[in-house]
């Protein structure tokens, strides 16, 4: 039987990638020739080489909302990126294109719809992002994580399926967890994760709470690249890193509770593993918003609270911590009783239909 050829695109961040990494894993390497497009110098090109995918890197604008010199230079980038998608397509034949957004795939959607080759699209957000918005046209099929986000896109193609979630991160030992740590069982983790490059406000609230907290729980504190205080380095129950890979699946497997930011990967995550989460999501100033949409369906779904950043201080937290953890059985049980789907499993039986 001969191979069939499947391409991936999305970047830009770490959360237009894992979900495409969580997808690729479950791909059988007999039946498929895995490739990858990003830009040239993404972070997707440094988290598909870890995974040795074949990857190709393709010039890539910026796109914005609004007006600015550096679009005209950017509507050259892009129309260059068409171009060396188009030629990489060619070369490829995929049957396949599996979108999950982000700038950079807007010109290899653009190349591939030219090309008559078939195209998946996933929005993660209860809105959709400006690539998507653009690259919905061309799509023969559209998933969205979430069921509001359905009226963004045309009925007849969109499907609401919830996150591909990385099947490892199902799989953690609490045990392991515990023992990585040198943390005590009998005492409450909590996970504060703030993304890739970690979160200013939120790292300097926790810091700045410590004293407090670990009076009653363990703290496990992935900060960001470059974001490790060494004068907190032998404080007790406090646990911090710049981020972990391998060992992230037993932390959260040990974690009662979990403080994030509101990416959709990312709580979807945390939604399937069952864990009460504070969101505290990016400001409007610092993104368009769909964080503070993705935390407020959680919280109205009574999977979550949600602590907006411009409210957090010592006490919010504080306060936060605790009314998650007196209510902690009903959080877990609304968690149980999500009705989301197993959206990697559904995609990977639309993707074996090609």
């Amino acid at each position: 039987m001969s191979k069939k050829t499947i391409v991936f695109t999305g970047g830009g961040s770490a959360g237009h990638v894992t979900p495409n990494i969580a997808i690729i894993n479950e791909l059988s390497k007999d039946e498929w020739d895995i490739r990858y497009i990003g830009s040239k110098r993404g972070i997707e090109n440094e988290l598909i080489n870890k995974i040795d995918v074949p990857y190709y890197g393709i010039s890539s604008g910026k796109l914005r909302r609004y007006i600015d010199f550096e679009n005209v230079v950017d509507l050259f980038r892009v129309l260059k990126g068409c171009l060396d998608a188009r030629k990489v397509l060619k070369k490829l034949k995929p049957s396949l294109v599996f979108s999950k957004g982000g700038f950079v795939s807007v010109p290899v959607i653009i190349a591939a719809s030219t090309l008559k080759i078939p195209i998946f699209i996933h929005e993660s957000d209860m809105t959709p992002g400006l690539a998507n918005k653009i690259s919905q046209r061309f799509a023969t099929k559209i998933f969205t994580s979430f069921e509001e986000a359905k009226n963004y896109f045309p009925k007849s193609k969109t499907t609401s399926i919830g996150s591909p979630i990385r099947k490892e991160l199902l799989n953690g030992s609490r045990k392991k967890g515990i023992d990585y740590l040198n943390f005590k069982s009998y005492l409450p983790i909590i996970t504060v994760m703030g993304g890739s490059l970690g979160a200013k406000k939120i790292n300097e609230t926790v810091r700045d709470s410590l004293k407090e907290l670990t009076k009653n729980y363990q703290i496990v504190h992935l900060c960001g690249k470059g974001n490790v205080d060494e004068s907190l380095q032998n404080i007790e129950r406090y646990k911090q890193f710049e981020y972990v890979h391998d060992e992230l699946a037993d932390l959260l497997a040990a974690s009662q509770m979990i403080i994030t930011r509101g990416g959709s990967n990312a709580i979807f995550e945390f939604l399937a593993l069952h864990k009460p989460m504070l969101i505290i999501p990016l400001t409007k100033n610092q993104s368009r918003g769909d964080q503070i949409l993705n935390a407020k369906s959680f919280k109205e779904k009574g999977y979550a609270l949600m602590l907006e950043e411009e409210d957090l201080t010592i006490k919010t937290l504080q306060q936060s911590i605790e009314e998650l953890q007196n209510k902690r059985d009903v959080f877990i049980n609304n968690l149980k009783t999500s009705n989301q789907s197993n959206a990697l499993e559904v995609l990977l039986e639309e993707i074996k239909k090609i």
